[in-house]
């Protein structure tokens, strides 16, 4: 696999599909920040911060495993295995983060609760079969499905922005149904069927590879209390209306998020196969070269941002600093985008519970930093715990990788090193009859 190769051609296609969705969503954020209410604008920030809960806990419970899983099994009736398994799991995820998101806007007042819970659920399920499409390197059917998600959503808001009475309700019945229509363009172009199950065989298949899932979704909810607490802790404790200034600019920064998942997508199928062949050295370059590439990009992504963040002064902003909170995101998404390989790496050795170990220290230090700040200073503080919490888990991520990698590199010192690589007796599964 060379860097300048297919990788870069799959990169494109990847980043194509992401753009479209990162540009509507940027489009729609502004959009709505011309229209909606501080309180309004709030409960839809709060919405897209559930939607980030539900991929996290997809991606940790079946994207990730799908693409390890899928790549690892050497016929097609493992892959097929495999992508039923999760993507039966993925629905029963979808439909408990839809639930999740409907009762907290109803908590908090918002009339359209069910239909912001039903644009949550589709996010998350169509994030898991993009995932399973790449598995199976069909990245033209992932494009063409992002094509027609993104032109029907900006079709379907700018309608209910320009004639829904109740604009915020309509946006989320808008963004469900192009979703479900997203998934609906995955469905058709599929040249195999779609299928989930329920039945023993499949549940046995999934129950076999939770001694090391649970880890993962230990990960995802430590990831979730570390990555979201912010959001979650200011919008609880100072209301809806002050997370909007924040989340008017944190979404600035969301195509970094968007971008950063094409990464994953593109590199960990080809270094975990990579890493199965044991091409240590290969797949240790390869991180660090593109962990160099999002680190900088994010930079100047930020410092753009900063420039054009002056010019942008709705209704939801307030009174707040906005070069003040833009200067605390750049210091919270470079550390993201830093950290992405290693994780990556990690995750591909299957060591997850050392990803929930760090992922929990980190999101302690955030929650203890985080509740001092709300107490002491203005909201827009928050961000600094934020930011220190991500600090953590780029440290530890990298440190850890790097230790796991160097014994890898050494065959002699792989019995000092935990054992981090998937069971021997669950690959085998790959080859079982479904």
């Amino acid at each position: 696999m060379t860097l300048s190769g297919h990788l870069l051609r799959r990169l494109v296609l990847m980043i194509g599909g992401e753009a479209m969705q990162s540009g509507f969503h940027f489009a729609l954020n502004i959009a709505l920040l011309r229209v909606l209410s501080a309180q309004e604008y709030g409960i839809f920030a709060i919405a897209m911060v559930m939607g980030g809960v539900g991929l996290a806990y997809i991606r940790s419970l079946t994207a990730v495993p799908a693409i390890i899983w899928m790549g690892k099994s050497t016929n097609r009736a493992g892959v097929d295995a495999h992508d039923v398994t999760f993507g039966t799991a993925a629905l029963v995820v979808a439909f408990v983060m839809a639930a999740a998101t409907a009762l907290l806007m109803r908590l908090w007042g918002d009339p359209g609760g069910i239909a912001a819970g039903c644009f949550v659920g589709a996010w998350s399920l169509r994030s898991h079969m993009r995932t399973a499409f790449f598995a199976r390197r069909l990245q033209k059917t992932v494009s063409i499905s992002d094509l027609a998600f993104t032109l029907s959503g900006a079709a379907l808001t700018a309608l209910a922005i320009w004639k829904a009475p109740n604009v915020l309700e309509t946006v989320f019945d808008a963004l469900a149904v192009a979703n479900v229509l997203g998934i609906a363009v995955l469905v058709y172009l599929a040249k195999h069927t779609v299928r989930v199950s329920f039945r023993a065989p499949t549940r046995r298949r999934y129950a076999r590879l939770w001694r090391q899932l649970r880890w993962s979704g230990f990960s995802a909810t430590t990831t979730t209390i570390q990555g979201q607490s912010m959001a979650l802790l200011v919008a609880s404790i100072a209301g809806p209306a002050a997370y909007a200034p924040i989340a008017a600019v944190l979404v600035l920064f969301a195509p970094l998020r968007i971008v950063s998942i094409a990464f994953v997508n593109m590199t960990q199928p080809d270094l975990a196969k990579l890493m199965a062949n044991n091409e240590v050295a290969k797949v240790w370059k390869q991180a660090k070269i593109w962990a160099v590439v999002m680190g900088l990009c994010s930079l100047v992504y930020g410092f753009g941002v900063l420039f054009i963040l002056p010019m942008i002064r709705p209704q939801a902003l307030q009174d707040a600093s906005v070069t003040f909170i833009g200067l605390f995101a750049i210091a919270n998404y470079v550390p993201v985008m830093l950290y992405i390989m290693p994780r990556v790496i990690l995750e591909i050795l299957g060591d997850f519970r050392l990803i929930a170990i760090i992922t929990t220290a980190a999101a302690i230090v955030g929650l203890i930093l985080i509740a001092i700040l709300l107490g002491i200073a203005s909201p827009p503080w928050s961000l600094a715990g934020a930011a220190t919490s991500e600090m953590v888990v780029l440290v530890a991520t990298w440190y850890f990788a790097r230790r796991q990698m160097r014994a890898r590199e050494r065959p002699d010192q792989l019995h000092h090193a935990p054992s981090l690589s998937w069971p021997r007796e669950q690959t085998s599964l790959a080859t079982k009859k479904r």
